[in-house]
């Protein structure tokens, strides 16, 4: 029986320390860094595509909508959810409610009212990676023994992964997880799901509930919670995956970079890459979700314990610390 316990650091996570080396090295990747207001006609072609799919399956037979909700649905909803990632850093428009409204509008599809809370809790995962108490992407420790390293276990996590991911924000600290904008996103989200059922009929929210549970569970794309830092292949703590589902995850998968320079938005994340290359061609990567998503129901090796934990908020003394997202550069200067 694999050992019941994350490993432990005193380290700090890895990221400002290399973010400092390569902005010495490249200073000119400062120009990288903006917003993309592009990105609201990928939320609104998305939006689009779930609401023509719910329409056009109003009426089919539950394996049709099954069958399309693990082929088109899943990554539709996928991209949304990078979406609602992009308007939580703010790399959409310069104004922030303008983000907080696109990301209610991508929020729509996905059923689940997420995206207020998860601009909340997501940037304490940037400044507190691995601290339990302010990282919701860390797993709870009875999550991660309850699940341990069985593939059925871990099948069953990734399937309602979801539902695990919904509870972990209320153990935080420092995070008001209710407030107005909280509010508005429920309401907003609860009057969308009603009108869908309403007009489509149940069958039209059956196949946005199984897109939904598709694109962040027991699919390929949901190798991506184990790719960006679970342990695989050794003791790094965040690997990037470079592969052609980066297409509809746009770029999401470069997450050494996105967590070196949270400020850059994903249509030139691959441009980190490519002007810092030397500092990213020697890290664990992966290229295969799929792949990857086998070895992890299979490999006895992996668990949902295969994570790097701290209790030191800031590492080790000395250790620089960005006081939020938007100051991650600031740290290096």
């Amino acid at each position: 029986m694999k050992k019941k316990s994350f490993r432990w650091s005193d380290e700090s996570e890895p990221h400002k320390h290399r973010t400092k080396a390569i902005i010495k090295e490249h200073p000119e990747l400062r120009t990288l860094i903006g917003r993309n207001p592009y990105t609201f006609l990928v939320i609104t072609l998305c939006v689009g595509i779930q609401i023509a799919g719910a329409y056009l399956l109003k009426d089919a037979a539950w394996y049709w909508i099954a069958l399309a909700a693990y082929g088109v649905g899943a990554f539709a909803c996928h991209t949304l959810f990078v979406c609602i990632h992009e308007c939580a850093h703010n790399l959409i428009f310069k104004n922030k409610t303008a983000n907080t409204w696109a990301g209610i509008f991508a929020n729509l599809p996905t059923l689940l009212p997420s995206s207020v809370s998860f601009q909340k809790y997501h940037l304490k995962h940037h400044s507190y990676q691995g601290v339990e108490a302010l990282d919701a992407d860390m797993p709870f420790r009875w999550e991660a023994k309850l699940i341990n390293n069985s593939t059925f276990g871990k099948a069953i996590w990734l399937l309602f992964y979801p539902i695990f991911q919904a509870l972990r924000p209320f153990r935080l600290k420092e995070i008001n997880l209710v407030d107005g904008w909280t509010a508005v996103n429920w309401v907003v989200q609860l009057s969308f799901t009603a009108a869908i059922a309403y007009f489509f009929g149940w069958s039209a929210v059956l196949y946005l509930v199984l897109s939904f549970f598709f694109s962040v569970g027991l699919h390929p794309l949901g190798a991506r919670w184990v790719q960006e830092h679970f342990l695989t292949h050794g003791e790094q703590e965040t690997k990037s995956y470079y592969g052609r589902l980066n297409f509809p995850n746009l770029n999401v998968g470069f997450h050494n970079e996105h967590h070196d320079f949270p400020s850059v938005p994903w249509n030139n994340l691959p441009k980190v890459k490519a002007l810092a290359g030397r500092h990213y061609d020697d890290l664990g990567h992966h290229t295969s979700y799929t792949r990857l998503l086998f070895e992890f129901l299979f490999d006895r090796e992996l668990s949902v314990f295969s994570r790097t934990a701290r209790s030191n908020r800031g590492g080790k003394i000395g250790t620089p610390k960005a006081k939020s997202i938007d100051d991650a550069e600031a740290v290096v200067a």
